[in-house]
């Protein structure tokens, strides 16, 4: 939704904005660059783009052949400065973004956290002896100079029909596109026709060399609790309280009306830290319904729910994977700027 009676502050930010990537462009502002590849994933606008899932799928492909790692900056938690995820870490030490990658994949990477982006990537790749480091939402730190970016932009709501903040979602102007090797159109839909894809390449208008790739989120066929794993299509027998704190639930929403129409929504914004009074208010939401009844959740609010005792033994996760137009193509283009740093 576009707000256009603010359109006069944007085109304040849009001056603010604009004037740091020159800053940055001309070299009167620092970007340290490292030996090490550095690849980044982010996005544009405010709000999900399909960056986690990508991360997800990045680390997995890169850890097959390097010692990989990945920085976020850790949002929501409550410590501060460096620190590596472990099987000490929580969501409050780490994040739930980092504890959601450790809980599905242990130790496979390395995960850190670091507001200063600089000075978390030093010490990872010094640290823990890098091959490769992934930067989660950095594409406007520039004070990391990434050999790699990769810019996602949701096929929804794509940012070249957005504005800036905040008559927009907009961070920086659609000009930042320019600085990624690669734009990813994520979460298209499974019938995407080639007519569309070229109605897309036409309006990012990809600059030689760059790349425009396709994306879209599956969903696995079983969901995930403490003791049990069940089928989707098992998801009809249930009445489901659906718990969501991401930036847009709709995608999940969409999907899950595949299996079951006896569904209760309580949404609460994005990376929300769940309060006592949020819990007796699912509990008590979950009282109200039938016999055969669940509470479901994504992977990311997994990671903070499950540490209630109240929910731990009733709630369950649907966890997300990305699927890629092109993959082998994709795969090359990582793999080659890997090979050749």
């Amino acid at each position: 939704m576009k707000r256009w009676y603010l359109f006069p502050f944007s085109i304040v930010y849009d001056g603010v904005t604009t004037t740091r990537n020159l800053l940055y462009s001309v070299g009167l502002k620092k970007s340290v660059k490292f030996q090490t590849p550095i690849i980044n994933v982010g996005n544009l606008s405010v709000g999900g783009s399909g960056k986690s899932p990508m991360v997800m799928y990045l680390a997995e492909l890169l850890s097959k052949h390097y010692r990989t790692g990945v920085l976020s900056r850790g949002y929501g938690r409550l410590t501060k400065g460096y620190g590596i995820t472990n099987y000490e870490s929580n969501y409050k030490t780490v994040g739930d973004e980092a504890m959601q990658l450790f809980e599905r994949f242990k130790n496979k990477f390395v995960i850190g956290v670091c507001e200063d982006r600089v000075e978390g990537a030093k010490k990872m790749i010094s640290e823990m002896d890098l091959s490769v480091l992934l930067l989660d939402d950095a594409f406007q730190h520039r004070s990391i100079k990434a050999g790699f970016n990769i810019l996602m932009t949701d096929y929804h709501d794509p940012y070249f029909k957005d504005y800036l903040l905040p008559a927009g979602n907009l961070r920086e102007s659609r000009n930042g596109a320019k600085r990624a090797q690669i734009i990813m159109v994520s979460k298209c839909p499974d019938d995407l026709t080639d007519e569309k894809k070229q109605y897309f390449v036409s309006r990012i208008k990809p600059k030689n060399g760059q790349k425009v790739f396709f994306s879209s989120i599956n969903y696995d066929e079983n969901i995930y609790g403490k003791h049990q794993t069940i089928p989707d299509n098992n998801l009809a027998y249930y009445d489901v309280l659906l718990i969501t704190g991401i930036a847009n639930p709709n995608p999940m929403i969409k999907h899950l009306s595949k299996f079951s129409n006896r569904v209760k929504h309580l949404k609460f914004r994005d990376h929300h830290s769940f309060t006592e009074k949020d819990i007796k208010n699912i509990l008590s939401e979950y009282k109200k319904m039938g016999d055969y009844k669940m509470i479901l959740t994504t992977e990311k609010d997994f990671v903070r729910l499950k540490t209630y005792d109240q929910l731990r033994d009733i709630i369950f996760y649907w966890p997300i994977n990305v699927t890629i137009d092109k993959k082998a193509e994709f795969d090359q283009c990582i793999l080659d700027y890997i090979r050749k740093k």
